[in-house]
């Protein structure tokens, strides 16, 4: 059992490692960006920006039908199986078969922009924004496909050159057509040519990975391999679509129910909790392939695995998520300045949401997904959707911008349980509540410094940010070898797990060393203490 979990844990930490320093940069240059074309358009621009793209992203989920989750799926799986001849072919067909959808849907959307403007946005003179945003329809299914196949293939550095590209076209040509004088059209025809550059580097690489894997099968024709990424990706294309509707549904209640102004302030806020998304996104993209690795073996394997994943995922997202919430008012002042009044509580209760990562929020869609166990994954989407549904209107009307994300947060937690409760039926996974609570408890008793240094000190925000982070971060490392939330073989299997990312392994070596210290002095106390 040891060197199959080793070679995943392995093979993770690396993939998880590119990603998320890669991402990380990514989302620097785009909050960066997105950080100065809110300053420069305001929030009643802003907020046109954001209703101008809901449509685009809307319809460019109807391009997906489920193949990106199965390119990467099954390229996994084919290449942990030694069977290299089938994954071109897996590739190509995919990448066609998503292309001829995303030219259908482009046209879709550039005819019909008019008509969404008016009656779904009720913003009639937004029809030219949202013809220049569905440019992006086309060029995103490249790159998504693409990246795909990356992960799929363990290329997750492919996935960052790609990832940054988008990023850094993005925020070059949105910030210089504004400048140049073209308001709102300036940043959506940036956020357009940010997927035609991000396209332009991804095809190139998706080439040098078909390369290496010329030999073809003779029964692997498109219709094959097309009837077996539906097969698995047809529940994951309507999961697809309800978890990217999600926020389509949120921005349309918005337009009916708030003000421009309320939406401004809303996306500041998301835009900043993207990073949390730099973590949650890598950590579920790089469990996929490593459960479809597990699919193989023994249940013992995938419990074990599992509880793990959910442990050190729930370490990694909880101190940022309480970071954010503790000093939500201080980013927000540090980033937007003072316009943005209403950024900090709609942040705060946006971050909330990552609260659930204890109970399988982020690790269970890759559970099911990695397994081939897609019909659950869209059973657990559907209920968060229908109870979003009911509860997204009402409390929108009542409470606003507070109201549309509690009734998100509640509908996450829905289907969260839902999960968690098949899988303890299914595969009977145990969940560590000890470890949780004791992750949660001294995530709690690290904010108390942040927090009395927020309320009661007279200092600059940026330096509040910076101290109380720093503080809240070394109590909160040094309680997790206190209360044994680590010990000393787990650091040791963690050293194991990241052999193969040395620069990883540096960057953990202080903590890792630091934690060993403190579990070897503690063990001696006890034994001076019994002596």
């Amino acid at each position: 059992m040891e060197d199959d979990l080793t070679r995943v844990a392995q093979d993770s930490a690396r993939g998880g490692f590119f990603l998320i320093s890669g991402s990380a940069m990514a989302t620097i240059i785009s909050a960066i960006a997105s950080i100065l074309v809110a300053r420069f358009l305001g929030p009643e621009l802003y907020g046109q920006y954001a209703l101008a793209l809901v449509a685009p992203q809307l319809l460019y989920l109807f391009t997906d039908l489920g193949l990106s989750q199965a390119i990467t799926k099954f390229t996994a799986t084919l290449k942990s199986e030694k069977e290299t001849e089938r994954i071109s072919n897996i590739i190509k067909h995919g990448m066609l078969a998503r292309a001829a959808i995303g030219i259908a849907i482009f046209a879709l959307n550039y005819v019909l922009a008019d008509t969404i403007a008016i009656y779904l946005l009720q913003r009639p003179d937004l029809g030219f924004y949202i013809q220049i945003a569905s440019i992006s329809i086309l060029f995103q299914v490249i790159v998504t496909t693409a990246t795909s196949a990356f992960v799929g293939l363990d290329k997750t550095e492919y996935q960052v050159i790609t990832a940054n590209t988008q990023a850094l076209a993005k925020a070059i040509a949105s910030i210089a057509l504004i400048l140049a004088g073209f308001s709102v059209i300036g940043a959506i025809a940036g956020y357009s040519l940010s997927y035609v550059a991000s396209a332009v580097i991804a095809l190139p690489l998706l080439w040098l990975l078909l390369r290496q894997n010329k030999t073809l099968s003779k029964s692997d024709d498109f219709k094959t391999n097309l009837k077996t990424l539906f097969q698995y990706g047809s529940p994951l294309y309507i999961s697809v679509l309800l978890v990217g509707f999600f926020p389509i549904l949120k921005n349309v209640i918005l337009a009916f129910f708030t003000t421009d102004t309320d939406i401004g302030n809303y996306k500041a806020a998301i835009n900043f909790a993207a990073l949390l998304i730099v973590l949650a996104v890598p950590i579920t993209t790089v469990l996929l392939p490593a459960f479809s690795k597990l699919n193989q073996t023994s249940n013992q394997k995938i419990r074990y695995f599992f509880k793990i994943a959910v442990k050190y995922t729930t370490m990694i997202i909880i101190p940022v998520a309480s970071l954010i919430i503790i000093f939500s008012t201080e980013i927000v002042q540090i980033i937007y300045g003072p316009t943005y009044h209403l950024a900090p509580l709609f942040l705060s209760i946006h971050v909330l949401l990552y609260l659930l990562v204890g109970i399988g929020h982020l690790t269970l869609p890759s559970l099911y997904n990695g397994l081939g166990e897609t019909k659950t994954t869209l059973k657990m989407n559907l209920i968060t959707f229908f109870t979003l549904a009911i509860l997204a209107v009402p409390l929108t009307q009542t409470f606003g911008v507070q109201g549309l994300i509690t009734s998100f947060i509640i509908s996450l937690v829905a289907g969260t349980f839902y999960g968690a409760y098949t899988a303890r039926k299914k595969y009977q996974i145990e969940f560590d509540l000890i470890n949780t609570a004791k992750i949660y408890l001294i995530s709690a008793l690290a904010s108390t410094f942040p927090l009395f240094l927020k309320n009661f000190a007279n200092f600059p925000d940026l330096f509040d940010l910076a101290l109380g982070s720093i503080i809240y971060l070394f109590i909160f490392i040094t309680l997790m070898p206190l209360i044994n939330i680590v010990s000393l073989s787990e650091l040791k299997k963690i050293t194991i797990a990241l052999k193969n990312t040395p620069l990883l392994k540096q960057l953990a070596y202080p903590v890792i060393k630091y934690q060993q210290k403190i579990l070897k002095l503690r063990t001696n106390l006890k034994n001076q203490h019994r002596v």
